[in-house]
């Protein structure tokens, strides 16, 4: 997780990274359009968090609820920088398996 908080000074997320991840390095640079962009058409759990995450952010919780649902997570209610580390953890150690 340090190694994509420190890459948030770049230009663009690290080529490797999946699209669950390169999202969630958008939406901690404060591109929601582009993190957005990249999950909307994504299938799988991964995807639908980072997706309720989204939402999440941009505060509509109705919608985020549809997508925690989908992603087979409770809905958070802790803060937000708490749940971008909690799913970012989560796509980096599920991408080691």
């Amino acid at each position: 997780m340090a190694d994509l908080k420190a890459s948030l000074s770049d230009a663009q997320p690290a080529p490797a990274l999946s699209p669950p991840l390169a999202a969630m390095w958008w939406a901690a640079k404060g591109d929601w359009d582009q993190a957005h962009k990249i999950v909307q058409d994504e299938s799988g759990k991964d995807a639908a968090w980072v997706h309720a995450y989204l939402h999440r952010v941009e505060g509509d919780l109705g919608n985020a609820g549809y997508w925690y649902r989908q992603a087979g997570q409770p809905v958070a209610k802790d803060a937000l920088e708490a749940e971008w580390g909690r799913i970012v953890f989560a796509l980096i150690e599920g991408s080691k398996s």
